[in-house]
Order: structure tokens, then C-alpha cells, then sequence
């Protein structure tokens, strides 16, 4: 069920929006900004995160992904403070079709910015966007086991803890653990048929 009308999720106090070449320089300034704080939470990352065409490239990427139904990559902006730039990106990576109707859900915000259930927000409003429009039937995230906020908020939402992950990511210079959780919509429905 391909969604060709891009995203704008609009809630109290954030919004989210298909990232584009044109926030190349923002996503840019946000990665340069977090470059300490997100590093022993995703996998290497190369000096090019910081620069923009790296992620004008990025953004041009996500929309064509987003139009061939594989990936959702949205971007994450304060309603109250448009000064601030991004402030975080949430992404539905592997969508899955067929009897299987699932994507991965990924996540991450600026430190300044955590503690005041923003994220919360934008999780709710993906979540619906998933269950709704875009028609999945399952969503998985994946934690490190010391991610204690990561955790918590995805309890929080309705996820399972389904499993554990043995050398799960590279992350930090070393293969790492994970827990793996999942969310069901609530009113589930059969796939189309192929």
C-alpha cells in the first residue's frame, strides 16, 4: 500500500516531516550539535555527518525510499520553537509488505531536548501514522539492555519485550547486545492480497 503524499504529523507540541534535500543543512547542524551525545548510541559514523551535502544526500534518499514503500525518515521540529531547528529524527527503516505488514522503528532526539515527553509525542503520532495510513500491522524497536530511558518510554507506548539479541549492532567500537520489543496495532487487519 505505497503512500505517495509525504507526511506532515502535526501534534501539541512537535511535528514531524519527511526529510528532504532542503533540510540538508539543518540535519547537518543537528549532527555537528549531538556529534558527543548520539555517538555511544548509534553504529561508527563518518566525519560526513557532519556536512551538508552528506545529508542533502541523505534527505534525496529519503524521498525516494519513501516513494518505493521501504523507509519513512522523518525529521523532528518544536512547534513553540522554530529557532531551534531539528531536534530529533525518527525513522520506520525495512518496511516489510505481504503477510508480513512490519517496519523498525528507530529514534533519536538532541540531550537538551529529552525529559519533556517530546519524543512521547512524536512516537504517538509515527505509531498512528504506521497503524493508520501507512497500513503495518507490526512495528519493532531494538534498545541497547543499558538504555534505561529508551526502555521505559517504549513501555510506555505498548511494547513487548520479545527477545534478546546476542553482538545485536556494532555501537561503541564493539558488537552489542539489544532487547528487542514490538507493538501490534490494535485493530488488526489481513494484508491485501498479492
Amino acid at each position: 500500500m505505497p503512500q505517495h503524499t509525504p507526511p506532515r504529523l502535526l501534534g501539541a507540541r512537535v511535528f514531524l516531516t519527511l526529510a528532504g534535500p532542503a533540510d540538508g543543512a539543518a540535519l547537518a547542524a543537528f549532527h555537528d550539535r549531538e556529534w558527543d551525545y548520539l555517538g555511544p548510541w548509534l553504529p561508527p559514523r563518518s566525519a560526513a555527518w557532519r556536512t551538508e551535502a552528506h545529508w542533502r544526500r541523505w534527505g534525496a534518499e529519503a524521498v525516494d525510499l519513501f516513494l518505493d514503500d521501504r523507509a519513512v525518515r522523518l525529521v523532528l521540529r518544536r512547534i513553540d520553537r522554530p529557532d531551534a531547528g531539528i531536534v530529533g529524527q525518527l525513522n520506520l527503516n525495512m518496511l516489510a509488505r505481504g503477510a508480513f505488514q512490519a517496519a523498525t522503528l528507530g529514534y533519536h532526539m538532541a540531550a537538551a531536548q529529552q525529559g519533556q515527553g517530546l519524543m512521547r509525542e512524536a512516537l504517538e503520532m509515527a505509531i498512528s501514522y504506521a497503524f493508520g495510513p501507512l497500513g503495518l500491522h507490526r512495528l519493532m524497536a531494538n534498545h541497547l539492555p543499558e538504555n534505561t530511558r529508551s526502555a521505559a518510554l517504549l513501555q510506555r507506548l505498548g511494547f513487548v519485550r520479545e527477545g534478546y539479541a546476542k553482538d545485536y549492532l556494532f555501537i561503541g567500537g564493539a558488537w552489542r547486545d539489544h532487547v528487542l520489543t514490538a507493538l501490534t496495532t490494535p485493530s488488526p487487519v489481513p494484508p491485501p492480497a498479492a
